[in-house]
C-alpha cells in the first residue's frame, strides 16, 4: 500500500519570514505607497492648483486606485505630509530608549531631530512643500495639526518626569516641563523655516544644536532644581597632599583655582617643619 504523502513543514508555512521582519517589510511598502501618492498629490496642486485637484486623479496619477487612495489619506491635504506617522514613531522611539542617566530635556532635543532628519532628507521635496503650505490654508492647518502631535508627545515625555500634583511653591518642574517641550519644538520650527527659506541649504543640523544650547540654557538647569534630593553632596576640597618620605604629593581638582592650591600646599610644607 502506498503511504501518503508528506506535507512539508516549509510548504504549510504561511512564510518563511520572520514575523517581524515582515512586519518592517509591509511598513516600508505602506511608506512608499505614502511617498508616491504625496508626489503626485504636490505635482497635481502646483500644476492645477490645490482647490481644482481630485483624489481621483492623485490616485491616477500615482497608478493606483480611489480605495488605494483611501487607505493610506483621509484627505487630498492630509497626503502631501506622508512621512509625519512614521516619523512620530522614531520620535518615540528615542524617548522609549533614553539612557536613564539622560537629562530628559537633552532626550527631547534628540528626538526631535527625528523630524528635522525627516525634511533634510529630501531638501527639494521639502521646500515645494513648505511653499504650498504658505499658500494654501488648508495645507497650512494639516501642518500646524501634525507639529502638535510632536510637542504634545515631549510635553507628554517631560512631564512624566515630574509629578504634576506636586506642583507647589518652590516647585516648578511641572510648569517648566511644559514649557521647555514647547521651547523645543519652537526651536526646530525656527530653524526648520529658516532652512527652508534659504531653499535648504546650510548646514541645519549645526543650526539646530545652536538653538538646542539656547533652550538648555535657559530651561535645563531650572527642571529638576525644586525636587527634594537630600542633602547637598559637599564640595571636594582644591587640592589634597600626602607626604611619602620626604616627598609631598598635591593632588588637585583640575578646575580648582591656582591660588587655593599652591595655598593648600604651602600649609602642608609649614606642618611639615
Amino acid at each position: 500500500m502506498s503511504q501518503p504523502a508528506k506535507t512539508s513543514p516549509r510548504a504549510s508555512a504561511p512564510s518563511d519570514v520572520p514575523e517581524s521582519a515582515a512586519g518592517t517589510r509591509a511598513a516600508a511598502q505602506r511608506l512608499k505607497m505614502r511617498r508616491e501618492l504625496a508626489a503626485a498629490a504636490m505635482e497635481l496642486f502646483a500644476t492645477k492648483g490645490y482647490e481644482a485637484t481630485t483624489v481621483d486623479e492623485i490616485a491616477a496619477t500615482a497608478g493606483v486606485a480611489r480605495r488605494t487612495f483611501f487607505r493610506h489619506f483621509r484627505s487630498k491635504e492630509e497626503a502631501i505630509f506622508p512621512d509625519h506617522d512614521d516619523t512620530l514613531t522614531r520620535a518615540e522611539a528615542v524617548l522609549d530608549v533614553a539612557p536613564a542617566h539622560e537629562h530628559p530635556l537633552d532626550t527631547v532635543c534628540r528626538g526631535i531631530k527625528e523630524v528635522m532628519k525627516m525634511y533634510a532628507a529630501s531638501p527639494a521635496v521639502s521646500v515645494e512643500r513648505y511653499r504650498l503650505t504658505r499658500e494654501v490654508p488648508a495645507l497650512r492647518e494639516r501642518e500646524i495639526a501634525s507639529v502638535a502631535r510632536y510637542e504634545r508627545l515631549f510635553t507628554r515625555y517631560l512631564l512624566a518626569h515630574f509629578d504634576e500634583t506636586e506642583h507647589h511653591d518652590g516647585n516648578d518642574d511641572p510648569l517648566l516641563a511644559e514649557v521647555a517641550a514647547s521651547a523645543v519644538v519652537t526651536a526646530h520650527n525656527h530653524v526648520l523655516r529658516r532652512w527652508l527659506r534659504a531653499g535648504g541649504q546650510g548646514d541645519v543640523e549645526a543650526q539646530l544644536d545652536h538653538a538646542f544650547s539656547i533652550v538648555r540654557k535657559t530651561f535645563g538647569s531650572g527642571i529638576g532644581a525644586g525636587r527634594t534630593q537630600g542633602a547637598p553632596a559637599p564640595t571636594p576640597e582644591p587640592a589634597a597632599v600626602r607626604t611619602e618620605g620626604e616627598v609631598l604629593v598635591a593632588v588637585a581638582r583640575t578646575d580648582a583655582p591656582l591660588d587655593e592650591v599652591m595655598r593648600t600646599i604651602e600649609e602642608a610644607l609649614k606642618n611639615k617643619r
